[in-house]
Protein backbone atom coordinates (compact mmCIF):
# COMPACT_ATOMS: atom_id res chain seq x y z
CA UNK A 1 0.00 0.00 0.00
CA UNK A 2 1.24 3.47 -1.01
CA UNK A 3 2.58 5.35 2.01
CA UNK A 4 3.19 2.30 4.25
CA UNK A 5 5.88 -0.03 4.10
CA UNK A 6 4.14 -3.92 3.15
CA UNK A 7 5.62 -5.20 6.85
CA UNK A 8 3.91 -2.42 8.54
CA UNK A 9 0.64 -2.96 6.72
CA UNK A 10 0.80 -6.93 7.08
CA UNK A 11 1.47 -6.51 10.85
CA UNK A 12 -1.62 -3.81 11.14
CA UNK A 13 -3.72 -6.37 9.36
CA UNK A 14 -3.24 -8.92 11.97
CA UNK A 15 -3.83 -7.09 14.93
CA UNK A 16 -7.15 -7.21 16.92
CA UNK A 17 -9.88 -5.40 15.95
CA UNK A 18 -10.92 -2.68 16.37
CA UNK A 19 -7.23 -1.49 15.39
CA UNK A 20 -5.27 0.52 17.42
CA UNK A 21 -2.00 0.41 17.43
CA UNK A 22 1.48 2.17 17.04
CA UNK A 23 4.16 -0.24 14.93
CA UNK A 24 7.44 0.73 15.02
CA UNK A 25 10.42 -0.55 13.34
CA UNK A 26 13.82 -0.92 14.86
CA UNK A 27 16.14 -1.32 11.55
CA UNK A 28 14.69 2.02 10.20
CA UNK A 29 16.12 3.72 13.90
CA UNK A 30 19.21 2.21 12.91
CA UNK A 31 19.53 3.14 9.50
CA UNK A 32 18.65 6.85 10.08
CA UNK A 33 21.48 7.43 12.36
CA UNK A 34 23.90 5.15 9.51
CA UNK A 35 22.89 7.70 7.20
CA UNK A 36 23.10 10.67 9.07
CA UNK A 37 26.47 10.08 11.03
CA UNK A 38 27.99 9.44 7.59
CA UNK A 39 26.68 13.17 6.69
CA UNK A 40 28.78 14.64 9.47
CA UNK A 41 32.40 15.27 9.06
CA UNK A 42 34.21 12.62 11.29
CA UNK A 43 34.55 13.29 15.01
CA UNK A 44 30.97 14.96 15.47
CA UNK A 45 29.04 13.18 18.57
CA UNK A 46 25.86 11.79 17.56
CA UNK A 47 23.49 11.70 20.54
CA UNK A 48 19.98 10.56 20.54
CA UNK A 49 17.41 13.40 21.96
CA UNK A 50 15.38 11.01 24.28
CA UNK A 51 12.21 13.31 25.05
CA UNK A 52 11.05 12.66 21.11
CA UNK A 53 10.71 8.90 21.78
CA UNK A 54 11.45 7.53 25.30
CA UNK A 55 10.56 4.08 24.78
CA UNK A 56 13.48 1.98 26.07
CA UNK A 57 13.56 -0.07 22.73
CA UNK A 58 13.94 3.08 20.88
CA UNK A 59 17.22 3.51 23.05
CA UNK A 60 18.24 0.22 22.99
CA UNK A 61 17.81 -0.20 18.70
CA UNK A 62 19.80 3.07 18.52
CA UNK A 63 22.52 2.33 21.63
CA UNK A 64 24.95 1.21 19.23
CA UNK A 65 24.27 3.32 16.47
CA UNK A 66 24.99 7.25 18.13
CA UNK A 67 27.73 8.16 20.92
CA UNK A 68 25.19 8.90 23.23
CA UNK A 69 21.53 10.39 24.32
CA UNK A 70 20.50 13.76 24.99
CA UNK A 71 18.12 14.25 28.25
CA UNK A 72 16.19 16.47 30.18
CA UNK A 73 14.69 14.66 33.10
CA UNK A 74 15.76 12.43 36.01
CA UNK A 75 13.88 9.91 34.04
CA UNK A 76 15.83 10.48 31.06
CA UNK A 77 18.55 10.19 32.62
CA UNK A 78 17.68 6.57 33.95
CA UNK A 79 16.79 5.35 30.45
CA UNK A 80 19.78 6.45 28.87
CA UNK A 81 22.11 4.89 31.90
CA UNK A 82 20.38 1.58 31.13
CA UNK A 83 20.22 1.67 26.89
CA UNK A 84 24.09 2.56 27.06
CA UNK A 85 25.90 2.71 30.84
CA UNK A 86 29.32 4.04 29.18
CA UNK A 87 27.71 6.62 26.27
CA UNK A 88 28.19 9.98 26.44
CA UNK A 89 24.69 11.66 28.12
CA UNK A 90 24.09 15.56 27.94
CA UNK A 91 21.99 16.78 30.72
CA UNK A 92 19.99 19.79 29.83
CA UNK A 93 16.39 21.56 30.62
CA UNK A 94 15.69 24.60 32.51
CA UNK A 95 14.37 23.41 35.71
CA UNK A 96 16.92 20.63 36.75
CA UNK A 97 16.04 20.08 40.33
CA UNK A 98 18.91 19.24 43.08
CA UNK A 99 18.23 15.37 42.91
CA UNK A 100 18.85 15.36 39.03
CA UNK A 101 21.74 17.85 39.12
CA UNK A 102 23.13 14.82 41.60
CA UNK A 103 22.29 11.99 39.54
CA UNK A 104 23.49 13.63 36.18
CA UNK A 105 27.26 13.91 37.98
CA UNK A 106 27.36 10.88 39.23
CA UNK A 107 26.81 9.66 36.04
CA UNK A 108 29.19 11.65 34.60
CA UNK A 109 27.06 13.60 32.15
CA UNK A 110 27.73 16.61 31.08
CA UNK A 111 25.43 19.66 32.40
CA UNK A 112 24.21 22.26 30.33
CA UNK A 113 23.54 24.41 32.81
CA UNK A 114 20.75 27.13 32.18
CA UNK A 115 21.60 29.88 35.01
CA UNK A 116 23.62 31.30 37.50
CA UNK A 117 21.37 29.95 40.20
CA UNK A 118 21.64 26.40 38.33
CA UNK A 119 25.49 26.72 38.89
CA UNK A 120 24.95 27.35 42.40
CA UNK A 121 22.52 23.86 42.71
CA UNK A 122 25.59 22.13 40.93
CA UNK A 123 28.05 23.39 43.21
CA UNK A 124 26.70 22.71 46.05
CA UNK A 125 26.88 18.95 45.47
CA UNK A 126 29.55 16.85 47.06
CA UNK A 127 32.23 16.60 44.44
CA UNK A 128 30.85 19.43 42.14
CA UNK A 129 34.59 20.46 41.09
CA UNK A 130 34.65 17.05 39.24
CA UNK A 131 31.19 17.62 37.38
CA UNK A 132 31.49 18.40 33.37
CA UNK A 133 29.86 21.53 33.12
CA UNK A 134 29.25 23.27 29.68
CA UNK A 135 27.14 26.80 29.88
CA UNK A 136 23.64 26.70 27.84
CA UNK A 137 23.80 30.15 26.10
CA UNK A 138 20.84 32.28 24.55
CA UNK A 139 22.89 34.31 21.74
CA UNK A 140 20.60 37.32 20.23
CA UNK A 141 20.01 37.92 17.10
CA UNK A 142 17.60 35.83 13.96
CA UNK A 143 17.28 32.24 15.07
CA UNK A 144 17.26 29.58 12.24
CA UNK A 145 13.11 29.27 11.39
CA UNK A 146 11.45 25.86 12.71
CA UNK A 147 8.34 25.26 14.47
CA UNK A 148 9.58 26.00 18.32
CA UNK A 149 12.62 28.64 18.82
CA UNK A 150 14.86 28.23 21.51
CA UNK A 151 17.03 30.94 21.47
CA UNK A 152 17.86 34.81 19.91
CA UNK A 153 14.11 35.70 21.50
CA UNK A 154 12.87 35.64 24.92
CA UNK A 155 12.58 31.98 25.96
CA UNK A 156 13.07 30.14 29.49
CA UNK A 157 16.31 28.41 27.44
CA UNK A 158 20.15 29.37 29.08
CA UNK A 159 21.58 32.38 29.96
CA UNK A 160 21.37 35.81 28.01
CA UNK A 161 24.50 36.12 26.04
CA UNK A 162 25.35 39.41 27.90
CA UNK A 163 25.10 37.59 31.21
CA UNK A 164 27.79 35.19 30.26
CA UNK A 165 31.07 36.77 31.15
CA UNK A 166 29.31 37.12 34.77
CA UNK A 167 28.27 33.53 34.57
CA UNK A 168 31.67 32.11 34.06
CA UNK A 169 33.15 34.14 36.49
CA UNK A 170 30.69 32.43 38.87
CA UNK A 171 31.78 29.19 37.95
CA UNK A 172 35.00 29.95 38.76
CA UNK A 173 34.48 31.15 41.73
CA UNK A 174 32.29 28.00 42.83
CA UNK A 175 35.50 26.03 41.76
CA UNK A 176 33.28 24.91 38.61
CA UNK A 177 35.45 24.26 35.37
CA UNK A 178 33.16 24.83 32.31
CA UNK A 179 34.52 22.94 29.48
CA UNK A 180 32.24 25.30 26.34
CA UNK A 181 29.01 25.97 25.44
CA UNK A 182 25.31 24.38 24.21
CA UNK A 183 23.69 26.65 21.82
CA UNK A 184 20.93 24.58 20.90
CA UNK A 185 18.35 27.29 18.97
CA UNK A 186 15.14 26.25 17.39
CA UNK A 187 12.63 23.12 16.86
CA UNK A 188 12.22 21.70 13.31
CA UNK A 189 14.35 23.07 10.70
CA UNK A 190 14.13 21.79 7.26
CA UNK A 191 16.52 23.90 5.95
CA UNK A 192 19.92 21.65 5.76
CA UNK A 193 22.06 24.55 4.24
CA UNK A 194 20.89 27.30 6.74
CA UNK A 195 21.75 24.69 9.65
CA UNK A 196 25.39 23.64 8.16
CA UNK A 197 25.94 27.67 8.60
CA UNK A 198 24.33 28.03 12.18
CA UNK A 199 26.93 25.19 13.10
CA UNK A 200 29.85 26.97 11.44
CA UNK A 201 28.42 30.25 13.08
CA UNK A 202 28.55 28.68 16.24
CA UNK A 203 31.87 26.72 16.11
CA UNK A 204 33.61 29.86 15.45
CA UNK A 205 31.22 31.87 18.44
CA UNK A 206 31.82 29.30 20.72
CA UNK A 207 35.90 29.81 19.97
CA UNK A 208 36.20 33.32 20.26
CA UNK A 209 34.13 33.67 23.16
CA UNK A 210 36.21 30.74 24.98
CA UNK A 211 39.32 32.44 24.28
CA UNK A 212 38.18 36.27 25.43
CA UNK A 213 36.72 34.80 28.25
CA UNK A 214 39.60 32.75 29.50
CA UNK A 215 37.36 28.87 29.14
CA UNK A 216 39.41 26.16 27.60
CA UNK A 217 37.26 25.00 25.08
CA UNK A 218 36.68 20.92 24.66
CA UNK A 219 32.56 21.27 23.80
CA UNK A 220 30.54 22.93 21.89
CA UNK A 221 26.77 21.19 21.49
CA UNK A 222 24.92 22.53 18.88
CA UNK A 223 21.38 20.62 20.12
CA UNK A 224 19.22 19.38 17.62
CA UNK A 225 16.60 20.85 15.40
CA UNK A 226 16.97 18.71 12.01
CA UNK A 227 13.07 18.78 10.75
CA UNK A 228 10.30 16.76 9.24
CA UNK A 229 7.99 17.90 7.01
CA UNK A 230 4.71 15.82 7.72
CA UNK A 231 2.32 17.56 5.77
CA UNK A 232 4.22 18.31 2.53
CA UNK A 233 7.07 16.77 0.73
CA UNK A 234 10.38 18.88 1.98
CA UNK A 235 13.58 16.85 3.22
CA UNK A 236 16.34 17.94 5.46
CA UNK A 237 19.59 17.32 2.90
CA UNK A 238 21.54 15.92 4.66
CA UNK A 239 24.36 16.40 1.91
CA UNK A 240 23.91 20.41 2.90
CA UNK A 241 25.89 19.22 6.45
CA UNK A 242 28.81 18.61 4.39
CA UNK A 243 29.53 22.60 4.82
CA UNK A 244 30.20 21.80 8.53
CA UNK A 245 33.79 22.18 8.68
CA UNK A 246 36.29 18.94 9.62
CA UNK A 247 36.75 18.66 13.31
CA UNK A 248 40.49 18.90 14.42
CA UNK A 249 41.75 16.16 16.41
CA UNK A 250 43.01 18.45 18.81
CA UNK A 251 39.60 20.85 18.62
CA UNK A 252 36.35 21.00 20.71
CA UNK A 253 34.29 18.29 20.75
CA UNK A 254 31.23 18.95 18.34
CA UNK A 255 27.82 17.60 19.53
CA UNK A 256 24.42 17.44 17.52
CA UNK A 257 21.15 16.13 19.52
CA UNK A 258 18.44 15.04 17.28
CA UNK A 259 15.39 13.35 17.98
CA UNK A 260 12.76 14.25 15.97
CA UNK A 261 14.44 12.87 12.62
CA UNK A 262 15.97 10.50 13.74
CA UNK A 263 12.81 8.87 15.17
CA UNK A 264 9.57 10.14 13.20
CA UNK A 265 9.81 7.86 10.03
CA UNK A 266 10.44 4.99 12.35
CA UNK A 267 7.16 4.90 13.42
CA UNK A 268 3.47 4.59 12.32
CA UNK A 269 0.34 5.06 14.22
CA UNK A 270 -2.62 3.04 13.38
CA UNK A 271 -6.20 3.42 14.06
CA UNK A 272 -9.78 2.01 12.69
CA UNK A 273 -12.15 3.47 11.38
CA UNK A 274 -15.77 3.23 13.32
CA UNK A 275 -17.82 5.32 11.66
CA UNK A 276 -18.78 7.75 9.12
CA UNK A 277 -21.29 10.10 9.39
CA UNK A 278 -22.25 13.92 7.38
CA UNK A 279 -22.87 16.53 9.93
CA UNK A 280 -23.71 20.04 8.28
CA UNK A 281 -22.58 18.84 5.02
CA UNK A 282 -19.12 17.58 5.86
CA UNK A 283 -18.03 13.82 6.31
CA UNK A 284 -16.30 12.75 9.33
CA UNK A 285 -14.41 9.54 9.61
CA UNK A 286 -14.60 8.43 13.77
CA UNK A 287 -11.60 6.75 14.61
CA UNK A 288 -10.41 3.71 17.72
CA UNK A 289 -8.03 6.32 18.76
CA UNK A 290 -6.81 9.81 17.91
CA UNK A 291 -5.29 13.15 20.01
CA UNK A 292 -5.03 10.84 23.24
CA UNK A 293 -2.57 8.70 21.25
CA UNK A 294 -1.18 11.19 18.57
CA UNK A 295 -1.28 14.62 19.61
CA UNK A 296 1.03 16.27 17.12
CA UNK A 297 -1.37 17.30 14.76
CA UNK A 298 -3.79 19.00 17.19
CA UNK A 299 -0.60 20.76 18.87
CA UNK A 300 0.49 21.67 15.83
CA UNK A 301 -3.00 22.69 14.04
CA UNK A 302 -1.96 20.85 10.88
CA UNK A 303 -3.96 17.63 9.03
CA UNK A 304 -1.46 14.64 9.37
CA UNK A 305 -1.02 12.82 5.78
CA UNK A 306 -2.66 9.15 6.07
CA UNK A 307 -2.86 6.13 3.98
CA UNK A 308 -5.95 3.82 4.33
CA UNK A 309 -5.48 0.12 4.50
CA UNK A 310 -8.48 -1.42 3.01
CA UNK A 311 -10.32 -4.09 5.48
CA UNK A 312 -12.50 -6.14 3.44
CA UNK A 313 -14.60 -7.95 6.07
CA UNK A 314 -17.42 -7.25 7.23
CA UNK A 315 -18.87 -9.49 9.09
CA UNK A 316 -22.45 -8.06 9.68
CA UNK A 317 -26.09 -8.00 8.22
CA UNK A 318 -26.95 -4.37 7.62
CA UNK A 319 -25.22 -2.00 5.37
CA UNK A 320 -21.58 -1.13 5.40
CA UNK A 321 -20.82 3.00 5.72
CA UNK A 322 -19.04 4.56 2.92
CA UNK A 323 -17.56 7.57 1.31
CA UNK A 324 -16.21 7.47 -2.30
CA UNK A 325 -14.37 10.43 -4.43
CA UNK A 326 -15.21 12.71 -1.35
CA UNK A 327 -13.66 15.11 1.59
CA UNK A 328 -13.62 13.67 4.87
CA UNK A 329 -12.49 14.83 8.30
CA UNK A 330 -10.94 12.39 10.66
CA UNK A 331 -11.24 12.54 14.23
CA UNK A 332 -10.97 10.54 17.58
CA UNK A 333 -12.92 8.82 19.73
CA UNK A 334 -12.82 11.95 22.71
CA UNK A 335 -15.78 14.06 23.97
CA UNK A 336 -14.01 17.26 22.30
CA UNK A 337 -14.58 19.28 18.73
CA UNK A 338 -10.42 19.14 19.29
CA UNK A 339 -9.77 15.93 18.68
CA UNK A 340 -9.17 15.79 14.65
CA UNK A 341 -5.92 14.66 13.02
CA UNK A 342 -6.67 15.94 9.41
CA UNK A 343 -9.56 17.62 8.14
CA UNK A 344 -10.84 17.87 4.65
CA UNK A 345 -8.65 15.17 3.09
CA UNK A 346 -10.06 13.31 -0.09
CA UNK A 347 -10.29 9.95 0.17
CA UNK A 348 -10.89 7.47 -3.33
CA UNK A 349 -12.63 4.80 -0.68
CA UNK A 350 -13.26 4.92 2.65
CA UNK A 351 -15.07 2.19 4.67
CA UNK A 352 -16.22 1.59 8.49
CA UNK A 353 -13.46 -0.88 9.40
CA UNK A 354 -10.93 -0.08 7.25
CA UNK A 355 -7.96 1.65 8.81
CA UNK A 356 -6.08 4.98 8.72
CA UNK A 357 -2.29 4.55 9.17
CA UNK A 358 -0.54 7.80 9.83
CA UNK A 359 3.49 7.60 9.11
CA UNK A 360 6.00 10.09 10.59
CA UNK A 361 4.44 9.31 14.04
CA UNK A 362 7.42 8.00 15.94
CA UNK A 363 8.26 10.60 17.55
CA UNK A 364 6.16 13.39 19.76
CA UNK A 365 2.94 11.19 19.07
CA UNK A 366 2.59 9.19 22.11
CA UNK A 367 5.20 10.55 24.27
CA UNK A 368 3.29 13.87 24.26
CA UNK A 369 -0.40 13.06 24.32
CA UNK A 370 -2.76 13.27 27.18
CA UNK A 371 -3.12 9.12 27.34
CA UNK A 372 -5.61 8.87 30.26
CA UNK A 373 -8.38 11.54 28.93
CA UNK A 374 -11.57 9.68 29.31
CA UNK A 375 -9.86 6.21 30.12
CA UNK A 376 -9.99 4.92 26.64
CA UNK A 377 -7.82 1.26 26.05
CA UNK A 378 -3.73 2.19 25.25
CA UNK A 379 -3.14 1.34 21.63
CA UNK A 380 -0.66 -1.59 21.27
CA UNK A 381 2.98 -1.13 20.69
CA UNK A 382 4.32 -3.43 18.07
CA UNK A 383 8.09 -3.86 17.24
CA UNK A 384 9.36 -5.02 14.19
CA UNK A 385 13.32 -6.05 14.23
Amino acid sequence: MTGVPDAVAATVRELRRPVCAYVYDAAVLRARAAALRAALPAGVALCYAVKANGDPRVLAALAGAVDGFDVASGGELALARAAAPDGLIVFAGPAKTEAELAAAAAAGAVVNAESALELRRLAALPGAASARLALRVNRPGPALSGSHTMAGAPTPFGIDEADLPDAVALARSLGLDPIGFHLHAVSNNLDAAAHARFVTDALGWSESTAARLGVRLRYVNVGGGFGVDYAGGREFDLAALAAIPARPADGPRLVVEPGRWLAAPAGWYAAEVLDLKRVHGQWFAVLRGGTHHFRLPAAWGYSHPFTVLPVDDWPYGYARPSVRDGAVSVAGELCTPRDVLARQVNVGLLRVGDVLAFGNAGAYGWDISHHDFLRHPHPEVVWLP
